[in-house]
């Protein structure tokens, strides 16, 4: 009970002042296709990424999410991309399924490119009010929401290099309802804008530095900001730290296994008022790709 207690009081203040509605991601650098759908195709073969984040661990109703995403370009200029998301909070419960397609204009000889993207779909959208506890009696006796069909519309613009890359993007221009988490009932959601970017610096042969930014605005929210340290060795290992401005510090890692394979892994710390009731965050990733020869031999790409 104290901690069910903790989670309306705290944890639904800490959600609401970072302004978090979207899913929320440590990993956003593999994660590329669910900030940006211009990104749809542009590793130039076939891969599938799946993603979990286990949010603020022993703090019941805590935000948990799954995703899954399959991309391949289509010809030399577009690309296609599949996402599906699961994100629960609470008593709500949101599944997101979107379609992406991305087209990309060559912009010199060295083939630097700007993909322009769209994606589409729908949100189901629930909420069980017998999940978990409130301020106000009454809300257990709310009206369940089960499964409510929600359309989704977004765009977003992505530039990249063999070395940088830089996008903006809008994920829903359609302003829904989804939970409040503070007055505890139905709300419409906030249009978020995102700005994502990196960049590649070769320390020596064998070590890379790889610094990016990840910045969200929500319209009446403080802005919220990632900065992000990671190392590339050998081409292999990842490692590295992720900085959630007024919220978290993290550590993370990732290897590839094989040409094919990775997998990687993210921790994040807490630094605000959830740190003595929680005992951080988990996130997990592993991505497969399906290479060709002539892929493993060009030149590997570092986001």
């Amino acid at each position: 009970m104290i901690k069910k207690i903790i989670f309306t009081v705290l944890v639904l203040f800490t959600y609401i002042v970072s302004g978090q509605q979207d899913p929320q991601y440590t990993l956003y650098n593999y994660n590329t296709m669910t900030v940006n759908p211009g990104y749809a195709g542009s590793r130039g073969h076939l891969a599938i990424l799946s993603l979990y984040r286990d949010q603020w661990v022993g703090i019941d109703g805590a935000p948990r999410t799954i995703s899954l995403g399959i991309d391949k370009p289509i010809g030399l200029f577009d690309g296609l991309g599949l996402s599906v998301i699961q994100d629960d909070i609470g008593p709500s419960q949101e599944t997101y399924i979107d379609g992406n397609y991305a087209h990309q204009l060559i912009l010199n000889r060295r083939g630097d490119r700007l993909s322009l993207g769209i994606k589409a779909g729908v949100r189901m959208f629930s909420l069980d009010w017998s999940k978990g506890s409130y301020r106000d009696p009454d809300t257990a006796f709310y009206q369940n929401v089960n499964s409510e069909l929600l359309p989704t519309i977004g765009a977003g613009i992505y530039y990249y290099t063999d070395r940088s890359y830089f996008g903006l993007s809008v994920p829903n221009i359609i302003t829904n309802i989804r939970y409040d988490e503070i007055e505890e009932q139905e709300a419409s959601e906030k249009i978020h804008y995102y700005l994502i970017a990196g960049y590649v610096f070769d320390l020596n042969r064998d070590l890379k530095f790889k610094p990016s930014i990840f910045a969200k605005h929500i319209n009446g929210a403080p802005l919220s900001v990632d900065a992000s340290a990671n190392f590339l060795l050998y081409e292999k290992f990842n490692f590295g730290v992720n900085y959630r401005w007024s919220e978290s510090i993290s550590a993370l890692m990732g290897f590839q296994i094989t040409p094919q394979f990775s997998i990687g892994y993210a921790y994040d710390f807490t630094i605000n008022n959830l740190t003595q009731y929680n005992s951080g965050t988990h996130e997990i990733f592993l991505r497969y790709q399906f290479l060709t020869l002539e892929n493993i031999l060009k030149s590997p790409r570092f986001f």
